[in-house]
């Protein structure tokens, strides 16, 4: 299995990590070429404003939305989601245009406040044994999902973890919990790849980035 972290800003290198913890082929994607031969692709947290003007200086916008569509499994995280979502605003609820448009749900940015409301909460994720540790650092807050959209976890009321088909996002950052179960879900579940994970060895720990750089 080979999987795509989209490396354009934002916390990247945390998701790489993961992924090199699982025994997945990581290739850091930055222009459109990389995106070829993908079994699943992860768009970290950071800033989503800025993560879409690269978009199209790097010239991914088009090519990604046309591998989106095509079904290529994705995974966004926090600044991921805002870019996947259809419906963004800001706290004053004044829209923005949506970066790609590919899950059918409202997000509001820093729906939780600035970086000194961040805070972590133990998640129940439906299909996860036990409570999954929930980083949420400026994170967007879920104010609607449409009917095509399955919510597999919510903290006081609210979506914070969704899938529309092969696209799933979150409004934590799982790359930060030192767990490595979602991720491990995703690849196992959410992807149509005949490549498995290996199995058999023994989860190795995770270091956790500093919160503030994301």
């Amino acid at each position: 299995m080979k999987a795509g972290v989209l490396a354009l800003q934002g916390a990247f290198r945390e998701h790489r990590e993961v992924l090199d913890a699982l025994g997945v082929e990581a290739v850091e994607v930055r222009v459109p070429e990389h995106l070829g031969g993908l079994d699943a692709l992860f768009m970290p947290g950071g800033e989503s404003t800025t993560i879409g003007k690269l978009l199209d200086t790097s010239g991914l916008r088009e090519p990604l939305q046309a591998a989106l569509t095509d079904g290529l499994p994705a995974f966004g995280t926090c600044a991921g989601l805002i870019l996947l979502a259809d419906d963004v605003r800001d706290a004053v609820d004044v829209a923005s245009p949506p970066a790609l448009g590919m899950i059918d749900c409202a997000v509001v940015r820093n729906g939780y406040g600035r970086q000194r409301e961040s805070f972590e909460a133990g998640l129940a994720v439906n299909g996860i044994e036990g409570d999954f540790p929930g980083v949420f650092i400026r994170a967007p807050v879920v104010e609607r999902v449409g009917d095509a959209v399955e919510v597999l976890a919510t903290h006081d009321e609210h979506p914070v973890l969704v899938r529309q088909g092969a696209i799933w996002a979150a409004t934590f950052h799982p790359e930060l919990s030192g767990d490595l179960r979602l991720h491990q879900r995703f690849l196992t579940e959410g992807t149509a790849a005949t490549a498995t994970l290996p199995t058999g060895a023994a989860e190795p720990e995770l270091a956790t980035a500093p919160k503030e750089k994301t």
